[in-house]
């Protein structure tokens, strides 16, 4: 289908706004036509997650589109770097890599692009209203935006979403169609323990199961006990997405376009139903840990903050570690709006001196943080968990975040069990 494109449209692909806007339209209007979109919207903002730096071409592409006058005509913010601006000696790149690396995160600034530099930009302020049509790349980005927010953005990928931001347009098809946001699956989750569906070490569990059983299509979850905080929401999505190809979940009395199940379903049943239990969760948290782990085997490293670390979660940290010096290093990431928090209130110094090394702009999954030589990390982030063996050559053990300060402290893998029994 080719779609129909506005007289405004017509106007920029004739070179109204200048060549970097025109070579943005014919790229946004060319996947309307390969996914069937009938036209292309207007959009209210842009999150781009193809600033994170994979190869030269990358940096060519975005330095092109600055070269031709490239301007973003929404308000845009930056995914993670490659490169930890306010620490640049944490990044192991080698000095050609760092400097390609750092021309794209300028290029991308040139553009007109807010430098949040996080994955979490609903945390530092960017927060479309609900109904507004956006184009956001990032898989929890997307997840969250969609599900959490009540915006919507279809799934966007690297330089689709700068192509988006210079010319303010997307497909309309997707989940930005009401028809695509309505549940299929029904997800029962009253037969967990109370006791488990208030702990925020199951949000990632179940995020994962979630993303491996449903894949791509729409689930309502009904039974979790509310409310429920954005963090712990975040967590779910996070991992839903990274473990299947999750872009929209609806929490039934919770999350915004489910005030109960009819409204969740569009007044149709659920074309399946699935009663969650005690015995899938376990099975999906043995998932997120690498099958070598063993007993109390030693631990090299522990991250947390994927998606980034909100401030919320560096208070829970804080107090979990009471001032506790850590055995192993405990990488903490962040956005730089996090971060100046943490040093207006005091607790930045304090934090360290536990043993936390801050890492912003960037994550340890992302760019070469982590020693070389391998080991065993451990993490709260089903997301990390994801990723972690194949992009880090790490082994990986999940547990909550209690379990991850208590395993920092004693350079051992520490591991309550007793709800997961």
């Amino acid at each position: 289908m080719t779609p129909i494109l506005s007289a405004g449209d017509r106007a920029v692909l004739a070179g109204r706004d200048g060549p970097a806007a025109a070579m943005a339209l014919r790229i946004v209007a060319e996947t309307a036509r390969m996914m069937g979109a009938p036209r292309l919207i207007d959009i209210a903002s842009v999150h781009v997650d193809g600033c994170l730096y994979h190869g030269d071409s990358g940096t060519a592409f975005v330095e092109r589109l600055v070269a031709d006058g490239g301007r973003v005509k929404v308000p845009t913010t930056l995914n993670v770097g490659a490169l930890d601006l306010m620490h640049p000696d944490r990044v192991n790149f080698d000095p050609a890599r760092r400097a390609m690396a750092r021309r794209m995160m300028d290029a991308y600034a040139a553009l007109g692009c807010a430098p949040t530099w996080t994955c979490a930009p609903y945390q530092a302020g960017h927060r479309p209203a609900r109904g507004s049509d956006v184009a956001w790349g990032e898989s929890n980005a997307i997840v969250f935006c969609n599900s959490v927010l009540g915006a919507r953005t279809d799934r966007y990928g690297d330089f689709l979403d700068i192509a988006a931001a210079l010319c303010g347009r997307a497909p309309y098809g997707g989940l930005h169609r009401p028809e695509n946001r309505v549940a299929t699956v029904l997800v029962d989750a009253s037969a967990l323990s109370p006791a488990l569906r208030a702990e925020a070490a199951l949000y990632p569990v179940l995020g994962a199961w979630l993303g491996r059983t449903v894949g791509t299509a729409i689930a309502a979850i009904e039974g979790l006990s509310g409310p429920i905080d954005e963090d712990r929401l975040k967590a779910l999505g996070a991992a839903a997405a990274s473990s299947g190809a999750v872009g929209l979940f609806h929490v039934v009395g919770v999350t915004p376009e489910a005030p109960d199940r009819a409204a969740a379903f569009g007044g149709n049943p659920p074309r399946e139903i699935i009663a969650l239990t005690g015995a899938m969760l376990r099975d999906a948290r043995a998932g997120l840990s690498s099958a070598a782990v063993r007993g109390d085997a030693a631990i090299d490293a522990v991250a947390v903050g994927s998606p980034h670390f909100s401030l919320d979660e560096f208070a829970a940290l804080d107090r979990l570690l009471d001032g506790r010096v850590a055995r192993a290093p405990i990488y903490a990431c962040t956005g730089r709006h996090v971060v100046d928090r943490l040093e207006a209130d005091g607790r930045r110094a304090a934090l360290e001196a536990c043993g936390v090394i801050l890492v912003v702009d960037t994550c340890v999954v992302v760019a070469p943080i982590l020693p070389a030589r391998g080991g065993l990390l451990m993490t709260n982030s089903g997301k990390f968990a994801h990723y972690t063996p194949a992009n880090t050559g790490y082994d990986v053990a999940y547990g909550s975040l209690a379990d991850c300060v208590a395993s920092a402290l004693a350079g051992r893998l520490v591991r309550d069990e007793s709800l997961w029994s």
